[in-house]
């Protein structure tokens, strides 16, 4: 029982209710600590869970991920006044007077970091917000990712919406997409859902359009070049000839026998213009890409295939299955339901509803344990689908993960082609502000077993993924219901994944420079797996500096050995870590090193990072 009192003027506690604390300001030097793993993948990179504060996981993050991420994906707190989130160690509520600077602050340097870890030549940061922070967000974005594409898309997370006392009902969010160097999103097929907005547009077959131009001032007879006739064969019919541009001032063609000249005349009779030149259209007549339909009592019209919808021909989209009589390509319709497209920025879509496919899909894997506004596991998926599909070994980041739905969400993606993609997932230990009340009125404190149970990595985010994976109940009863939508396959399946789960842990300076935290910084290295288990070791890899030891992990002890040890490395090593504290062996081992491979000096590299004495501040 812990009791405190006063005894000489000095306050008297147990031992085990003191921590150590640091100073503010003091450098933070982040370390994990492996808490198990869930082993489904083969050889496949670990998606990685780390219980820890954000802010200190990003730092840790820096020094293997900087300019390595593909993807980061965050859903942040909304600051909605409901005492949903944390500053300094306190819940902000609706009557602070500071809520929303104290929100921005808090954003800023956790965005700040994020950006670090971009990769600066093709990569995007997207995060969900609401209409509380959303302006706030923007202009804090733009400031931050300066250059950057930004664009925002507004997505309906929920049909039946929330009542607003004296406003609209809320149905929907907003999702920023900031872009960096050339990523994009990418066509994807989607359900007509998606698209049923579009009409001609998105039809799923390949359209034909007029090739006199429409639309008030551009039709106009204005642009050299693109006034001229096209001789129609009744006979068909089909172009038999293209003439040349007629001259300002000069409505009459010449005549050729047979033929029915064809001028770009709207249906007022007014002069228009063509969408290409004659050299044009002749060029994409012998790819069939020019139909004619009409008689002669009604007129003939000329219809084409844009660039857009040819190259949908050209990379296979549409199977070719002949020609008419004018040359025009015969193209097979498509008979799905599905259309490969980039979407508009409104969504409405199904699948997207967070409390039928985010709440009731949560209660079906964790039974019983309640998170708040949990996201559709299928709204992720798409959401990140457009910038990852492409990439089969992206890495996507999450550093406000919750229930773990984006890890739930790349393992759907891996599953759908194959992929190898990795999820790093970074949620803190807490509990809600009235639980937190509940177990203090119980005389229990943060660090006690039964308050650590009920925070949100215990309780939500590992069960929630290792269900998941393993398609398992925490009680290992298999997991009722199926997959829908992109794939259907029953939830007990689970995936075929790697997961490692770490805890983040606060080191000190001289034992990581007398390499004593081995162990703590392996981890960051190498989480999937402890050192020295005997077993293969390979994770934690990063696309471009992939971290892969046959064998355990281990450090060499006699320096000299160095080069037997490398050359039993697998062919796929990318990097090496060298631990030494002198500059000379590291310069000379560096120097012999395979050039495909990078060299760090370990310690020295990490301290250097953190402490400002020794490196960047």
């Amino acid at each position: 029982q812990r009791s405190e009192h006063s005894v000489g003027g000095l306050e008297k506690a147990p031992l085990d209710s003191l921590v150590v604390i640091s100073d503010f300001g003091e450098p933070v030097l982040p370390g994990f600590r492996h808490l198990g793993s869930v082993e489904r993948g083969g050889d496949k990179p670990y998606h990685v869970v780390i219980k820890g504060e954000n802010h200190h996981a990003l730092e840790a993050l820096r020094f293997t991920h900087a300019g390595k991420v593909d993807c980061i994906y965050i859903d942040p707190p909304y600051n909605s006044g409901a005492r949903d989130w944390k500053y300094n160690n306190d819940y902000v509520d609706a009557n602070n007077a500071y809520r929303h600077s104290k929100w921005l602050a808090f954003m800023e340097r956790r965005l700040k970091l994020a950006k670090e870890l971009l990769n600066p030549d093709d990569s995007v940061l997207i995060v969900t917000i609401d209409e509380k922070e959303f302006l706030h967000l923007g202009l804090l974005l733009d400031q931050i990712f300066r250059g950057a594409r930004i664009q925002i898309v507004s997505t309906l997370i929920n049909p039946a919406y929330v009542a607003r006392r004296g406003g609209f009902g809320r149905s929907d969010e907003y999702i920023f997409f900031v872009m960096l160097g050339r990523a994009a999103p990418q066509r994807v097929r989607l359900s007509r859902e998606w698209v049923s907005s579009k009409g001609r547009t998105h039809t799923g077959n390949v359209r034909w359009d007029l090739l006199r131009r429409s639309g008030p001032g551009a039709a106009r007879r204005d642009s050299p070049g693109c006034f001229y006739p096209i001789y129609v064969n009744p006979d068909g019919p089909k172009v038999a000839s293209v003439g040349e541009a007629l001259a300002s001032g000069l409505s009459t063609p010449e005549a050729i026998q047979g033929c029915f000249p064809v001028l770009p005349i709207r249906k007022d009779g007014s002069e228009g213009r063509w969408q290409w030149t004659p050299q044009t259209l002749r060029a994409r007549l012998e790819q069939g890409r020019v139909r004619i339909t009409g008689t002669v009592e009604a007129g003939f019209t000329v219809s084409i295939l844009k660039d857009g919808e040819y190259q949908k021909i050209v990379r296979g989209e549409f199977e070719v299955t002949g020609g008419n009589m004018d040359g025009s390509l015969v193209v097979a319709d498509i008979a799905t339901d599905e259309v490969l497209v980039i979407p508009s920025t409104q969504w409405r879509v199904s699948s997207h509803d967070a409390t039928q496919y985010g709440s009731r899909l949560l209660d079906a894997f964790i039974p019983g344990r309640k998170f708040p506004f949990p996201k559709s596991v299928y709204a992720v998926e798409d959401t990140i689908g457009f910038f990852v599909k492409d990439k089969p070994d992206a890495v996507v980041l999450d550093f406000f993960a919750g229930s773990g739905t984006t890890a739930h969400a790349v393992a759907r993606l891996n599953r759908q082609d194959g992929g190898r993609r990795q999820s790093i997932m970074v949620t803190n230990n807490e509990v809600s502000a009235d639980e937190a009340m509940e177990l203090r009125n119980r005389g229990l404190r943060p660090g006690d077993a039964e308050w650590e149970a009920l925070g949100i990595f215990e309780h939500i985010t590992r069960p929630r993924v290792t269900a998941a994976i393993t398609g398992k109940t925490p009680d290992r009863e298999p997991i009722a219901g199926d997959y829908r939508f992109t794939d259907e396959f029953p939830m007990a399946d689970g995936f075929d994944e790697n997961v490692a789960f770490l805890e983040l842990r606060y080191l000190d300076a001289d034992d990581i420079d007398l390499g004593h935290a081995f162990g703590y910084r392996a981890a960051t290295l190498a989480p999937g797996r402890r050192p020295g288990t005997g077993r293969a070791t390979c994770q934690f890899r990063c696309r471009a500096a992939p971290v892969c030891l046959d064998g355990p992990l281990r450090r060499p002890v006699d320096e000299d050995r160095w080069r037997s040890f490398v050359s039993a490395r697998p062919k796929t090593a990318r990097t090496a870590f060298i631990v030494t504290y002198s500059p000379t062996v590291f310069a000379g081992i560096a120097a012999e090193l395979p050039t495909s491979m990078d060299s760090v000096r370990l310690y020295d590299t990490y301290l250097s990072l953190f402490l400002p004495a020794r490196g960047r501040a």
